[in-house]
C-alpha cells in the first residue's frame, strides 16, 4: 500500500473561499437521511485514498447541463479546500446537450471564473478556474462513460431521477450511488430563476463539502 503524499491545501480565490466557508457553517441543515447518502460517497473517497489510489468520481444527469456540472465542480473545489489531492471529478450525461448558461451564471455569482474560445458553439467547452494553484476544469456536455471521463475504476453518482432510472448499470464503475437533486430548470425564464439556481448551487456546494470533509476525517 502506498501512502498518499501530503501537500498543503491550495488556496481558492478569496470570493470562493468566503462562499465555501459559509457553506461549511451550514452542515446542520443537512438531514440525517441525506448525510447517510453522502457518507457513502465519503467512504469511497476515503477508501480509495487510503489504498493509494486516485478517487475518480463521475457525476451523471440526463443532459450533463446543470446538476452534474454543479456537483463535479463543487466536489473538486471541496477536495482542494480540504487538501485531498487524490480526488478527480468528472461529469456526463446519458445524452449530449450543453452546459446550460444559467449554470454558468450561478457559478460566476459564487466567484468562479469562466473562459471559452467557442461560446457560440452549440456545446461550448468552458475552462472553469477556482484557484491559481489548481488547473482549470474543462466543462462541457458529454456522455458519462466516454473519454475524457473514466470507463473503469470510478464511482458513478446519479444526480437526477431520470438518469438514475434510465442508467441502471454504469459499466466499469466500482460503485454506483444515487444522490439526487431537484432540477433548477423548473424556474427557467421566471422571476425566480436566479434564486432557484443559487439555492441549488448552495445546496450542492454544502453537501459536497460535507461529504469530502468526512472523507478527510
Amino acid at each position: 500500500m502506498t501512502d498518499p503524499v501530503q501537500i498543503a491545501p491550495a488556496r481558492l480565490y478569496p470570493e470562493i473561499e468566503s462562499y465555501v466557508l459559509q457553506r461549511t457553517k451550514e452542515f446542520d441543515q443537512i438531514s440525517n437521511e441525506r448525510k447517510s447518502e453522502l457518507l457513502q460517497l465519503a467512504k469511497y473517497v476515503g477508501d480509495s485514498i487510503a489504498s493509494g489510489q486516485e478517487a475518480r468520481l463521475t457525476f451523471v444527469c440526463t443532459h450533463n447541463s446543470r446538476r452534474s456540472h454543479l456537483t463535479q465542480i463543487w466536489t473538486q473545489i471541496a477536495a482542494t479546500y480540504f487538501g485531498l489531492n487524490h480526488v478527480k471529478t468528472f461529469s456526463g450525461g446519458t445524452e449530449v446537450t450543453a452546459c446550460n448558461p444559467r449554470t454558468v451564471a450561478a457559478l460566476k455569482r459564487c466567484g468562479l471564473r469562466f473562459s471559452t474560445e467557442e461560446e457560440s458553439s452549440s456545446n461550448p467547452h468552458y475552462a472553469v478556474a477556482f484557484s491559481d494553484q489548481q488547473p482549470s476544469l474543462i466543462c462541457y456536455s458529454k456522455v458519462f462513460n466516454k473519454a475524457p471521463n473514466p470507463s473503469s475504476n470510478y464511482c458513478a453518482v446519479m444526480t437526477c431521477s431520470h438518469a438514475d432510472q434510465n442508467c441502471p448499470v454504469a459499466i466499469g464503475c466500482d460503485l454506483r450511488l444515487a444522490i439526487r437533486y431537484d432540477d433548477p430548470k423548473v424556474s427557467d425564464d421566471t422571476p425566480q430563476e436566479a434564486a432557484t439556481y443559487d439555492e441549488r448551487c448552495a445546496q450542492i456546494a454544502r453537501e459536497m463539502l460535507y461529504a469530502i470533509s468526512q472523507a478527510k476525517g
